[in-house]
């Protein structure tokens, strides 16, 4: 077993204009910087705007698609484990996220992926429930815990603080140790084998 830092890509997966996702996403990564078991990085999908249109097997892209799809491949490569900050839009989740998980595969195979939702009542759970599925099919491992904010839109002041914090922490706290004890095991298991698939 290794000492070394589990890489933690945070991965924004709202680009609307006037979106809430930054502030959400800056408060879960306090929260991570809390935890020296975590070398985290942020992604913000705003910034890797991928095509909607795959290229057939063997076809190229023109150079700007295949240079923000080689750098966030390797982001994606690098790291141990995922946790997605999602809204939740019409019921589900965005279509940057979608199309984000449907251009790669090996990149989440046998990692753990955890989730930070947000929206109205539900707090982006339906979202959630539908992102388990779609991580499924690329064989990533999503965990139990996950952080819900309801109405969030109302509980983040102009600075991006959470009003009434300490539930939700609670939670990240959990998600973090779920997300880590996974992303240990699984990432010795890719040590040990290569992943079947």
């Amino acid at each position: 077993m290794t000492d070394e830092p589990l890489s933690l890509a945070v991965i924004t997966a709202s680009v609307r204009d006037g979106r809430l996702g930054p502030a959400v996403a800056d408060w879960f990564l306090t929260q991570v910087k809390e935890r020296p078991e975590f070398a985290v990085q942020g992604v913000d999908l705003i910034d890797h705007p991928l095509p909607l249109i795959l290229p057939e097997p063997g076809g190229t892209l023109p150079i700007e698609a295949a240079r923000i799809r080689e750098s966030l491949r390797s982001v994606l490569a690098r790291a141990d484990a995922f946790v997605v900050v999602t809204p939740e839009y019409n019921h589900s989740f965005p279509a940057a996220l979608k199309n984000t998980v449907d251009w790669f595969y090996q990149e989440w195979a046998a990692k753990p992926v955890g989730f930070v939702s947000y929206g109205g009542l539900s707090g982006g759970i339906r979202a959630v429930e539908q992102l388990r599925q779609v991580f499924a099919e690329v064989h990533a491992l999503t965990v139990r815990e996950n952080v819900a904010l309801p109405l969030a839109g109302k509980r983040f002041d102009a600075q991006g603080r959470l009003d009434d914090p300490e539930p939700s922490a609670l939670s990240a706290g959990l998600l973090l140790d779920q997300v880590g004890w996974w992303g240990r095991a699984l990432r010795t298991a890719r040590g040990q084998s290569p992943y079947p698939r």
